[in-house]
C-alpha cells in the first residue's frame, strides 16, 4: 500500500477517516468538536476560541477547550488558570482544569512546573501530546469542544484532523491583504482533510472612538467579505480592537466579558453542526 499523502480528497484507498481516530477514555462523550484555525500566527485564534467557548457555555451547553497550541499556550492565562492539572491516583489519566464558570480546559501550560518554561520539542512529540490531550484526559460529558489550533498546516493540524473527530472549523483572519492567503491555505487543507469550514471570523477589524462612537479602520478597508464570497464561506462576525476585552484577557477574566461581537458567530456554529 502506498504511503499516505494526507489528501483525502484525491485518495483512492478504501480506508475511512474513522480508521485513524484516536480512542478517548470510556467516560468521554463529546457531542461536537470545532477547530479554530488560521494560515498564520498572531491573528487571534485563541481569543476567538475563548469567546466562542464562553458564549456556548452561556447557552447552557457543557463546554471544553483543548489547547493544541503546545508551544504557545495562552488559553489558561485568559481564564486565570494557574494551578497544574491533576492526575488520577493510578496515573492512568488526567483531569481537565475547570474555569470559574465551568469550562473544562486542557493545555500544556497546565502540565508545566513553570508557566514560562519553553516547550522545545520536535513536531512528532508535540503531535503526540495533542493526541494525548484527547485520549488521556477525563473529559466525561461535553456538548461542544473547541480546539485552539497552532498556526499553519504542519504536524499538529494533520494530527488533529486525522486523529480527532473534528466536525468543522472556524477560520480566523485579519483585514490586511494577507487575508486571501490565510483563507486559501485553510480552505485547501480543509478540502484535503475532508473537514467542513463553518465560516470566517475577522479579528482586529476596527477601533471605536470612546468619545464619538465613530469606527476607524487602522488596517484599511477589509477584504474579508469579498474573499469569503469568493470561496462561498459565511462571514460569521467581526471583532474590534477592544482595550476592555484585552484587559480582561490579560487579567485572566475573559469569562466576564459582556460584549456580543461573536453572538451571531456562536449561533451559526451551534446551528451548523
Amino acid at each position: 500500500m502506498s504511503e499516505c499523502n494526507h489528501d483525502c480528497s484525491s485518495c483512492e484507498s478504501k480506508c475511512e477517516k474513522k480508521d485513524f481516530l484516536a480512542i478517548p477514555k470510556e467516560s468521554t462523550k463529546i457531542g461536537k468538536m470545532i477547530a479554530v484555525v488560521s494560515g498564520k500566527g498572531g491573528v487571534g485564534k485563541s481569543l476567538v476560541t475563548e469567546l466562542l467557548a464562553v458564549n456556548t457555555l452561556r447557552k447552557g451547553l457543557r463546554t471544553a477547550i483543548l489547547d493544541a497550541d503546545v508551544t504557545g499556550p495562552s488559553v489558561p492565562k485568559a481564564f486565570g488558570l494557574h494551578e497544574p492539572a491533576c492526575g488520577t491516583e493510578d496515573g492512568s489519566a488526567i483531569y481537565p482544569v475547570v474555569t470559574a464558570q465551568g469550562i473544562k480546559v486542557m493545555s500544556m501550560n497546565l502540565l508545566l512546573s513553570e508557566e514560562g518554561a519553553p516547550v522545545v520539542w520536535r513536531g512528532p512529540v508535540i503531535s503526540g501530546a495533542v493526541k494525548q490531550f484527547y485520549t488521556d484526559v477525563l473529559w466525561e460529558d461535553v456538548d461542544f469542544m473547541y480546539v485552539d489550533m497552532p498556526p499553519g498546516t504542519g504536524d499538529v493540524p494533520l494530527t488533529v484532523f486525522q486523529s480527532l473527530p473534528v466536525d468543522g472549523i472556524v477560520v480566523v483572519t485579519t483585514p490586511q491583504d494577507a487575508v486571501a492567503m490565510i483563507v486559501e491555505k485553510a480552505v485547501r487543507m480543509a478540502e484535503m482533510m475532508d473537514v467542513r469550514i463553518l465560516g470566517i471570523v475577522e479579528n482586529m477589524s476596527y477601533v471605536t472612538c470612546p468619545c464619538c462612537g465613530e469606527k476607524f479602520y487602522p488596517y484599511g478597508e477589509s477584504r474579508t467579505r469579498s474573499v469569503a464570497e469568493k470561496y462561498s464561506i459565511p462571514l460569521l462576525g467581526s471583532l474590534p480592537i477592544e482595550p476592555g476585552l484585552a484587559a480582561l484577557v490579560d487579567g485572566g477574566r475573559v469569562e466576564e466579558f459582556e460584549g456580543d461581537y461573536l453572538a451571531d458567530a456562536t449561533e451559526a456554529v451551534l446551528r451548523s453542526v
